[in-house]
Order: C-alpha cells, then structure tokens, then sequence
C-alpha cells in the first residue's frame, strides 16, 4: 500500500487545492488507479475551498470562499468517525472517501468541537500561526489512526510527505524506513517553522532550537527525500547540505489522459499524426477557444493574432511583471494575451497585480484575463493557445508542469530555464528558452536580483517578437516546433513514468 499524505488533491471535482502541488497529486492518483496500484492520498476537507474572488468598482478583487460543489459532496462517502485528541481535547473527525478504481482519497473532516470545525473552513488560509500548527497537526493525528485503525501499518509500504505540511506525522506515527519527504518549492513558504512551545505544549516536545522547520523534521525522520527536478537537486543541496546523503529527484510529470485533447491523442496513439492533420486538429481547437473567451468578454475577436498565455498562481517570484511589460510593448494587431492566475488573500502583491491584470482586460482588446482559475480552466487553456509564457525567476521554481500540459497538446512555451524546462526544452526545435541557468537562491529584489530581471525581460521580449515574427512569416517552422513539443515530450512527461521512479517495486511487481 502507498499511503501519501498532502495539504492539498486536485481531483477533477471540487476545490480541494490552491496550486501546482495539488494538481500534481491529483495527477499521481489518477495515474495510480491507472496502473493499478493500491494507493490512498491523505488530506484535509475543506468545506470552503480555497478563494474566488469578484472586483469592486475600482478593480480591487475582493476574495471569497469557494462553494464545493454539490456533485462532488454526492460522490464522497463517509467511512466512518475517528477520534483524535488536539489541544486536550477529543475531536471527532469524519472520514470522507473519494474512490476512483484502485485509488482512494480519503478527506478528514473535523465536525467538533466547534473551534476544530473551523480548523479547515479553507486550505492555506488562517487567521494566525497557531491556527496554521493545530491545522496540520489534525492532519498528523487523524492520518496516524487512519493508517492505523483503517489500513494497518503492516501493509504501509510507503508514506509520502508531501511537502512539509505533511512532516508532523512522523512524530505521531513512528515507521521507520517508511517515510520518504517530497519536496515541492525551494521557497520559503514551503518550509513552514514553528516556535517549539506549540511542540511542547501538544507534544511534550522539547525541541533545542526555538524554532522548528518542518522540512528538517521530515527530513530527519524519512529514509528518503525527493526533490521534484534535477535542478531543484542542486539548488536544495546548498539550502539542506546535512541531508544531501537522503536527496534524490524524481522530475514530476502530467496525466497524459487527464490534459491531452482527445483528438491530439488518438491521431498521436494511432501513429496518424503527420503535420498537414496536426495542423488541421491545431486550428479546430483554437476556433472552439473563442467561445471559451467570450465568457469573459463578449466582444472577443482574436483574428490571426498569435493567441499567448500566461496562466498560473500569482506570487512574484513567477514574474508576471513580465506578461505585463510585454503587452504595452508588442503591437496589439500581432499578439492576443490569455491571463489566468489568482493570488492568495494575504499576498500583497499578488492582489496588485490581479488588479493590473484586470485593468489590461477592460481597457485593451488584445487581453482576456480569467481571474478563476482552475483545474477545468486550465484544461481549456493549456490545449487551446498558440504558445506559453513560463518565466519563473532563476533557482526559485521546482519544476512546473504547465509546459508540459501544453507540449503534449502541441504547444510549445518560451520559458526560462527554470525547474524542469531544461530537461525537456530545446530551443529553437520544440520551444524557447531565454535567461540564464543559475543554479543557486537568489533573492528578486536584490540589486543581483532587479540586474537579472532587467537583463531577462529584454531577451524574453526579444524572443517573444521573433515567435511572433516566425508565426507571422514561416507558419510551418513555427508548426513544425509545435509538433515536435507534442512528439519529445509525449513519450518522456507521463505520470506513469512518474510513479515507477517513486515505486520502481510495487510497478515492476503489477506491471
């Protein structure tokens, strides 16, 4: 049994994540039904997702919850009550159970006292840092007597810690040998620490250091520790240089079934497609696209314009200032902008450049801007475009999949070398790159950091009207690079190939 433990599951119903994390779960257990294996994704229920948001008269996005969709509470089914006890009190946490062939997400959801009923009211959003401590430590406890009372922790092969939200659980649960720790971000939110007295107090803990990092927990308590890219080795191993002996990657991978079009796919599995239907299948996608922007604004006509996206979470480090820059700096008559993106309620910027964002879609005809975000809109987008912008800023992204969600439907993105693109982008033959392949934390608003914006932005913007200019001028250049993202990476990005690196002997064994 695989038994993955994570704060946030993508499925293909309801809003039970926040970003890139999530979706990548949800792809990994589809994936897992597919092959079979026997595999249980551990998280919270959050009954109010995690944010929409509306505009007042001035463009401010004003954030609000995410209703769970009635579907998706219909096909949950409850297994039953577990008691836990957190604060010195028993809570009641029911369990809910979303089963999709071999694969099973199981959702804990606390139903009292009141104040741990409110404990999961929305994923990645808390009023303080004690709420944050106790939210994870549900997770912990009522993972540690699932596994026990629901699985038995003799048939637990692997536990996954997904990121360190989940590393808690080993202090509860001790199974030596079978804890590995995912790491997810280099960045600092992804490293949450706690003061020691939270351990103390729930625990009996007595940490030395006043400040506990769930990374080292995880770390220190895992047999293993994956990061999700080879860069993202590198870069970690400056960051975690005492557990390097325990680092390895597995670089993360999509559902092929999940995000390729169907049509793409069959012709592509049939061993059918050749440039002239590629082409054909291509330009009949992007005229269903239209109507899909038309719910946004009415008067959509992309015409001949190369259609670009930019789509993803809203935090600075993925340099959305950059998609901004190029619209005011490339003719509106060559290039129609796709936006997506949603900002968490307390990231500061993040909500200005909503409010940019939405600003560029009511004042120009070129831009389109899909404030929410989703698993489903994704979908739409990432098979429907000419070309995506991935322009994380060097060493601070993990891998990203977003490229490889369009690649496989035949889109090719201008990138930075960034996370995983450098394993499967070449430039010029299945996409662009631009920038420098700098393998170390550099922080954004340093003056090193402002020098290596100013430097990349212009070769982006360079690079980006030489795109344009090709699929202006030599549309089958431009076609043949977009065939050759959907054939390189097809056969290298699948999430199958994902999970026999993770699980090489429960795959080998079924399969």
């Amino acid at each position: 049994m695989i038994i993955s433990v994570t704060p946030d599951l993508a499925l293909d119903e309801g809003y039970t994540y926040a970003g890139g994390m999530g979706v990548l779960e949800g792809d990994k257990f589809y994936g897992a039904a597919k092959l079979g294996l026997p595999y249980k994704a551990l998280t919270l229920f959050y009954r109010n997702g995690y944010v929409d948001y509306e505009f007042d008269e001035e463009g401010n996005p004003i954030p609000k919850p995410q209703e769970q969709p009635r579907e998706f509470l219909d096909n949950l089914k409850s297994e039953g009550v577990l008691k836990v006890r957190l604060k010195g009190e028993e809570v009641k946490v029911e369990v809910l159970k979303y089963t999709h062939g071999t694969a099973e997400a199981v959702f804990f959801n606390p139903v009292e006292p009141e104040w741990a009923y409110h404990l999961t009211d929305r994923i990645y959003i808390e009023r303080d840092e004690e709420e944050k401590f106790y939210k994870y430590t549900l997770l912990a406890k009522a993972s540690a007597e699932y596994i026990k009372q629901y699985v038995g922790v003799e048939n637990v092969n692997y536990i996954d810690l997904q990121e360190a939200y989940a590393g808690i659980l080993p202090l509860i649960l001790r199974l030596p040998g079978r804890y590995r720790l995912v790491i997810h971000t280099p960045g600092p939110w992804g490293h949450p620490s706690f003061p020691r007295e939270f351990f103390e107090r729930e625990f009996n803990y007595r940490f030395i250091s006043p400040q506990v990092c769930l990374t080292e927990v995880g770390l220190a308590m895992s047999a293993e520790a994956f990061t999700v890219s080879a860069k993202q080795f590198d870069v970690m191993s400056e960051i975690i240089p005492h557990f390097t002996e325990k680092l390895r990657y597995v670089t993360n991978g999509v559902n092929i079934e999940r995000w390729m079009d169907h049509r793409l796919r069959e012709t592509y599995e049939s061993g059918q497609l050749y440039l002239d239907n590629f082409i054909k299948i291509r330009e009949q996608i992007k005229e269903e696209f239209t109507d899909f922007l038309r719910m946004y604004k009415d008067d959509v006509d992309v015409g001949d314009r190369l259609t670009v996206a930019w789509c993803r979470r809203l935090v600075p480090y993925k340099r959305p200032e950059f998609v901004v820059k190029a619209v005011n700096d490339l003719p509106s008559e060559d290039v129609f902008f796709v936006i997506a993106g949603k900002a968490h309620p307390y990231n500061g910027a993040g909500l200005e450049y909503m409010k940019i964002f939405r600003k560029l879609h009511m004042e120009r005809d070129n831009v389109v801007y899909i404030p929410d975000y989703t698993v489903q809109k994704a979908k739409v987008i990432l098979k429907s475009v000419d070309l995506l912008l991935f322009t994380p800023f060097p060493g601070w992204e993990a891998c990203g999949t977003s490229y490889m969600k369009a690649a496989i439907n035949g889109i090719p993105t201008l990138a930075s070398p960034e996370g995983g693109v450098i394993e499967f982008v070449v430039d010029n033959v299945n996409g662009w790159l631009f920038g420098k392949d700098i393998r170390e934390m550099v922080e954004p608003n340093s003056e090193r950091g402002r020098e290596i914006n100013e430097a990349e932005y212009a070769e982006f913007r360079d690079k980006l009207r030489k795109i344009v200019k090709i699929s202006d001028e030599n549309v089958e250049l431009y076609y043949k690079v977009s065939m050759n993202a959907l054939t390189t990476f097809v056969p290298r990005v699948g999430i199958e190939r994902v999970l026999r690196e993770y699980y090489p002997h429960l795959v080998k064994v079924r399969h």
